[in-house]
Parts: structure tokens; C-alpha cells; sequence
């Protein structure tokens, strides 16, 4: 019964044939299996694309079945190939064993066996009679004078030589005698043993290489790197990493070599990976942070989000997870939606010169619109900020950018406004703007206008900020296809609510709009509480002041 292989063993023997595609060199390399059953591991891999282990066991055979075969070998030729053609049994082997066991005086032509003993000639002998070989005679004529096989000078001359044809063989005609003795059979092994040596230096080539496409190939896969990325740049971690993936395939020790880190270094970041990560729940709370606030929160507002949920690392820690979990804030450049049709009205000065702070509510207002384009075709937004918060004070959403979009805007900003207040409304010179319906409502609201220069949008960079804001955001990452018209608008809407009341901003102290708008609401009522309160001390000191005259 033949040796059996494990499923490690017989994988890594087939993988390594696929790489250095001869069997030679793989069982060179491996010292194992035998080339026959190589052979049969490749074909059935190639048929059936698995690899399994099987476990063939030797047929058993009756004597009755064994006592027929040897009486049909000799009395048909003694032919074993017939005998095995004709009763369908047993394998050469096997016949060749019992014949050997049955019958062990019969003497098979050129058997190098006597009284059943193999004969056994020094290597001195063995290299004359292949230097005899290579000087012309053939293996018959050799066979004749020594008694041996003619397949024993061929397994000789491989044992000795090779497989290579050298020119002083006999197949090489054009060699004359005198040529073919002067070359020594020292000089066949040397020029053999230096091929020989040849052929490792190939095979570490191809190791080496094959090494070096398996770690690229993982540094793009694992570690999200480019193909072309240099392997000298990597991190001591990330070469950790990629070690592990491939420790089942490769040494250690020509991994280590090839990605030029140190041993002590590896077991270090290997075991550091190993750890269990501290910041395990953290990671899964800035991602759904993330994924709640439309994937538009950098790692500042993140940073002061988990810190209003009395969580308490730095800004550092936060940047850093976000970088690991590739949670990137999506930012595209496009040309921005120009309302302006020339001069139709007379202009009016820019009294805010790009000064958008605001000391108090309703102060500042910035008014624009902007253009979205859907598939299901365009949908305008026009809306108000206040310079206070950066809040939308007034919005309104349609399919066409004319007066009544602006103007339903404008009425619904001037209904919230109290008896006291008035407001500067900054545009661009838009002609939604410079229409009579337009400065007819501010000028009866008692509302003061602003414009910017001609053909400049830094003039109202705080109203376009907000739009780039809420394109990016909410709009360019999104695929619109199948949305309807009125869903686009429902959803842009929620946006626009979701700004006001949930997005915090990290200069009103990581607070939204609305939350900073009741804060300041609640210390202004302090602040009258505590001036009250100073005037009622006030005048009861006074009152006492008089009672003691």
C-alpha cells in the first residue's frame, strides 16, 4: 500500500505546480510525491477543479484468482501486459510480486538479478560505462559486454548527467570521436551541476516574484492600497497584516525579508492586533452618528457631539477612527444656479460688505436661490438665512424659479417678524429681486435692501455656503432616479427641518440653530430678571433712605 498524503500536503504540491509548471522542480522542492502520482493529483484537479483526499486500498485477490493468472502468464507468452488485458486484473505491480514470490528461479531478459539478489556496481564502473554511452556505443552493445539492462545506462546517464542531449552524445552526428573521448565525464557533471545550479537560482526568481505579486495583491484587497504602492511606505501594522494573510503560503522568514521588517517588530504589532480595541463601542457610535446626519458630520461636529453624550475622548481619537472607517465627507465643486437678467430696476448699494455677523435675531437676512436636477426633471429652492445662526428662517420649494416662489418665501418670513424688528435683506441682483411685487412687499414691511456687486457671489458667500452645504450633503451623493417630483420636494424639505433643529455647528458651541436660538432666548429673559431685580433693590434703598430723614 503506497504512502498517503494529507489534504495540506497534496494542496500545497498542486499549488506549487502551478507555479513553477514542471514536476521535477516541485518534487525537487518538496521531496515527495512520486511523479505518477503527481501526475494523477494534477489531472484530477484539472477535472473536477477540488482537491480531496482519497484513500485507495489494494484490492484483495482470492488465491484461486491468483493461482489463474500465474498459470495464464505462462502459458500464454509470459506476457504481462496480455495477462493483464486478457483476465482484467490485477495492476502490473501487483502480478510482477506475485510472479517474483511463485515462481523465483524464472529469470526475465536483461534482469540485473542473480539467485535473486540485485547486483550491485561501484559508481567507478557505473561512470565508464556511461562515458562508453556518450562515447557512441549503444545501450544494447553496453548491455551485451556488462550484462545489465539498456534501461539501466539510461537511468544511469540521468543519474549522472540529466536529461539534457550534451554534444558529445551519439544523437549529435556532426561530432567526431576524436572530440566526443576528449570531453570527460568530470566535465558532464560539472557542466551539470552548474545548470543544476542554474535552474534553484530560477526557481527562487519565481518564488520570489510570486511572493511579491500574492502581498500586492493583498495590500490592495485587505488594506485598501493602490497597486502600484510601495511596500517600503507601509506601516509596521499594515505589514503585520499582510504577513498574516500569507503565513500559510509562505515562510516567515521570507516574508519578513521581503517586506523589510524585523521579527521583534512583527510579534509586537501582531499581538497588539490581537487586542481586543478599546475604542470598540466608540467605533460604532461615530459611525451611527455618521450615517444619521446624511454622512455630512466631520470629526469636529462628531467630536462635540459625543461630548454633549458625556463621552470624553479628543478630537484626535475621532479623526482617527473616522480615517480607519473610511468615513469621508463627500464635497463636489459645481457651477452654481445664476438668477441675474440684467439691469430691469436701479440698483441698490451693498450695505453689508460681506460682514454676515449678526448680534441678534432678525437683524441680517441672505436670500438666493438654488437649482436641483433630477431625473424626473428640476425642482428650485428659495430660501432665507438669518445672520444670526445661519438658520433658515423662510423656504419655499417649486418647479419654477419665478416671483411667486420668492415671494411666498418673503411673506412667510415677514409674518414671524415682531412690531420692533427690520431687518436688512441681502440678494444678488437676480431680477426676482428687482421686480415691483418684490420691493413693493419690503418696502410696506418697512424692510431695507442690500445687493451684491454685479457677477459677485463672495458678496453673498454666507447664502451660497448654505446651499453647498445641503447639496453635499443631501443632494450629490444620492442616486435620484425613480423619485418623483413631490417626493424630491418632501425630502428636501426634511432636510431643511433637519438643519434647523438637529444639525449642530461647532461656532454656536456644537448646538443647532434652534437650540442656540432658545438658549439665547432663556439668558436674555435672565438677563431682564436680574436688571428687574437690580431695580427693585434700587428703590427699596431708596425707600429706606427717606424713612431714616
Amino acid at each position: 500500500m503506497g504512502q498517503q498524503y494529507s489534504l495540506e500536503e497534496k494542496k500545497r504540491a498542486i499549488q506549487l505546480f502551478q507555479i513553477l509548471g514542471h514536476y521535477t522542480w516541485v518534487i525537487a522542492e518538496l521531496g515527495y510525491p512520486s511523479r505518477t502520482m503527481l501526475h494523477y493529483w494534477i489531472k484530477e484537479y484539472r477535472r473536477t477543479g477540488k482537491i480531496e483526499v482519497t484513500n485507495k486500498t489494494r484490492r484483495k485477490y482470492t488465491v484461486e484468482q491468483r493461482k489463474h493468472a500465474v498459470e495464464y502468464y505462462l502459458s500464454h507468452g509470459r506476457s504481462i501486459k496480455n495477462t493483464i488485458t486478457a483476465l482484467g486484473y490485477p495492476g502490473a505491480t501487483l502480478l510482477g510480486e506475485w510472479l517474483r514470490e511463485d515462481l523465483p528461479k524464472e529469470q526475465r531478459k536483461w534482469s540485473c538479478k542473480f539467485n535473486g539478489h540485485a547486483i550491485k556496481y561501484p559508481p567507478e564502473q557505473k561512470a565508464e560505462i556511461v562515458q562508453k554511452y556518450c562515447s557512441g556505443q549503444t545501450p544494447y552493445q553496453i548491455s551485451k559486454e556488462y550484462g545489465i539492462c539498456p534501461t539501466t545506462v539510461y537511468t544511469w546517464k540521468k543519474d549522472l548527467l540529466g536529461q539534457e542531449n550534451f554534444p558529445n552524445m551519439s544523437c549529435n552526428k556532426s561530432m567526431t570521436d576524436a572530440e566526443t573521448n576528449n570531453q570527460s565525464v568530470e566535465e558532464l557533471i560539472s557542466k551539470k551541476e552548474e545548470l543544476e545550479a542554474k535552474l534553484l537560482n530560477l526557481q527562487d526568481d519565481i518564488y520570489r516574484l510570486q511572493m511579491q505579486k500574492d502581498i500586492l495583491e493583498k495590500a490592495t484587497e485587505i488594506i485598501k492600497k493602490d497597486r502600484g504602492i510601495n511596500l517600503k511606505n507601509l506601516t509596521n501594522k499594515e505589514k503585520a497584516i499582510l504577513i498574516d494573510a500569507l503565513r500559510k503560503k509562505y515562510r516567515l522568514k521570507n516574508l519578513l525579508k521581503e517586506l523589510e521588517i524585523s521579527k521583534s517588530s512583527y510579534c509586537y504589532q501582531a499581538s497588539k492586533i490581537q487586542k481586543k480595541d478599546k475604542y470598540e463601542y466608540l467605533r460604532i457610535r461615530i459611525k451611527e452618528i455618521f450615517a444619521e446626519n446624511y454622512c455630512s458630520y466631520g470629526y469636529r461636529r462628531i467630536y462635540g457631539l459625543l461630548k454633549r453624550e458625556n463621552i470624553f475622548v479628543s478630537e484626535k481619537v475621532v479623526r482617527r477612527i473616522m480615517r480607519e472607517e473610511e468615513l469621508f465627507v463627500y464635497v463636489s465643486k459645481q457651477k452654481k444656479y445664476s438668477s441675474y437678467k440684467g439691469e430691469i430696476s436701479p440698483e441698490v448699494p451693498n450695505l453689508l460688505q460681506r460682514n454676515f455677523h449678526a448680534e441678534e435675531l432678525n437683524q441680517k437676512w441672505l436670500t438666493d436661490i438654488t437649482e436641483f436636477h433630477i431625473p424626473a426633471g428640476k425642482v428650485y429652492l428659495s430660501s432665507l438665512i438669518d445672520c444670526f445662526d445661519g438658520g433658515a428662517t423662510s423656504w419655499s420649494i417649486g418647479t419654477s424659479p419665478d416671483a411667486d416662489l420668492v415671494n411666498r418665501m418673503l411673506d412667510n418670513a415677514i409674518s414671524t417678524l415682531k412690531d420692533d424688528k427690520r431687518p436688512i435683506v441681502h440678494s444678488d441682483r437676480g431680477c426676482h429681486y428687482r421686480w415691483p411685487g418684490w420691493i413693493a412687499r419690503m418696502n410696506n414691511a418697512g424692510l431695507t435692501r442690500s445687493m451684491s456687486k454685479k457677477g459677485c457671489s463672495p458678496d453673498n458667500s454666507a447664502c451660497e455656503g448654505f446651499f453647498g452645504r445641503l447639496k453635499n450633503e443631501m443632494f450629490y451623493r444620492k442616486s435620484w432616479i425613480g423619485v418623483s417630483i413631490d417626493e424630491f420636494i418632501k425630502e428636501l424639505d426634511r432636510y431643511i427641518r433637519w438643519y434647523n433643529e438637529k444639525r449642530i455647528k461647532q461656532s454656536l458651541g456644537y448646538l443647532s440653530p434652534l437650540e442656540y436660538r432658545n438658549k439665547m432666548a432663556q439668558c436674555e429673559k435672565i438677563a431682564t430678571l436680574d436688571k428687574s431685580s437690580q431695580k427693585c433693590l434700587a428703590g427699596m434703598a431708596y425707600d429706606d433712605k427717606d424713612s431714616k430723614v
